[in-house]
């Protein structure tokens, strides 16, 4: 299976499971693949045949980007090392889970979510703690004795019912005979981990970047929406240089000159911005030809300088957005 066969086969699934997908990001560098919205939900996926392929700098993107637009970063590939991914398995990659197509199927389609998850150790499985200790003082079992019966330390069960250890598979399987009950938690894709692969439950990572000194020209113009008002995201690897944001609006923000390049670039922007539910600008370092891509609006840069606020930006935005769009344009 190449990386092709699988980026269509994913998004056939996204669709059954009623998600709107973006046009795929084929603009190098790229964060994500897809982005895609089914109600609540934003999706940010990555798409590697080999899972290792992901690097920590394309991975803290990929979870800031989804922070800070309320979505959810994922790995979808088909091996890591010189082995399968197995199903029903999440395997973590700096601090995103990653998994095959059919455990992607499972959880989107199905609404079967997975149980296992893979460490260097091996597979394990995380333990309902409060169904554990229940189920042995039902049966009126000591943590000595359930302890023994298992071959492992008293402190290890006292550990798994405390929801401070994940369990080999075996163990747990021996576990649910002995008390005949259901043990395993299961995993959701959707959630927020942390380097342990669990669940994240620290404060929200700051993901805004003050430009405060003019390196470049687009950090020139990154500064000058900061001073408008907006907070300001930047990126390095995404299809737009920065996500701005003030209370009302969030903008995926382009900067470049008048191009080809540009305005595919600026269609990309578009498609995406309709899934995330934002607005998408372009600023534009000299003249414009045209004052809309799609749904991305164009702005030169000499007039976001001629802007007072937030609200004077949000009313050229509205004002272009209604126009309509050029598509085709010849530069």
């Amino acid at each position: 299976m190449t990386k092709e066969i699988l980026i269509h086969q994913i998004v056939d699934v996204l669709k059954q499971a009623g998600f709107i997908v973006s046009k795929r990001c084929n603009i190098r560098p790229r964060s994500f693949d897809l982005a895609a919205r089914n109600a609540e939900t934003l999706l940010f996926c990555k798409v590697l045949y080999n899972i290792d392929g992901l690097n920590e700098e394309t991975a803290k993107e990929m979870r800031c980007l989804a922070r800070y637009l309320g979505g959810s970063a994922l790995l979808v590939g088909a091996k890591t090392r010189d082995q399968l991914l197995e199903d029903s398995v999440v395997y973590m990659r700096y601090d995103i889970p990653a998994v095959n197509l059919q455990t992607f199927y499972d959880y989107f389609v199905e609404n079967i979510p997975p149980l296992v998850s893979a460490s260097p150790g091996g597979l394990y499985v995380s333990i309902d703690g409060d169904v554990l200790k229940e189920a042995r003082q039902k049966v009126s079992m000591s943590l000595g004795s359930l302890a023994s019966e298992l071959g492992v330390s008293r402190r290890t069960i006292s550990k798994y019912e405390d929801g401070n250890m994940d369990a080999s598979i075996d163990i747990v399987l021996h576990l649910e005979e002995i008390l005949d009950v259901a043990l395993a938690q299961s995993i959701d894709l959707l959630q927020r981990f942390d380097k342990h692969g669990r669940i994240e439950i620290a404060p929200e990572e700051i993901v805004e970047k003050h430009i405060i000194e003019k390196q470049t020209p687009d950090d020139g113009i990154l500064n000058m929406l900061h001073m408008l008002g907006y907070q300001v995201m930047s990126t390095s690897q995404a299809p737009f240089k920065a996500i701005s944001r003030d209370t009302c609006d969030t903008l995926l923000t382009g900067i470049s000159n008048y191009s080809s390049a540009m305005i595919k670039r600026a269609d990309l922007m578009s498609s995406i911005s309709c899934v995330t539910m934002t607005k998408s600008v372009f600023i534009i370092n000299g003249k414009i030809k045209t004052q809309t891509v799609e749904n991305t609006v164009l702005i030169e840069k000499r007039e976001l300088d001629q802007l007072a606020g937030t609200e004077e930006l949000a009313e050229l935005i509205d004002e272009r957005t209604k126009k309509p769009s050029v598509k085709d344009i010849k530069v």
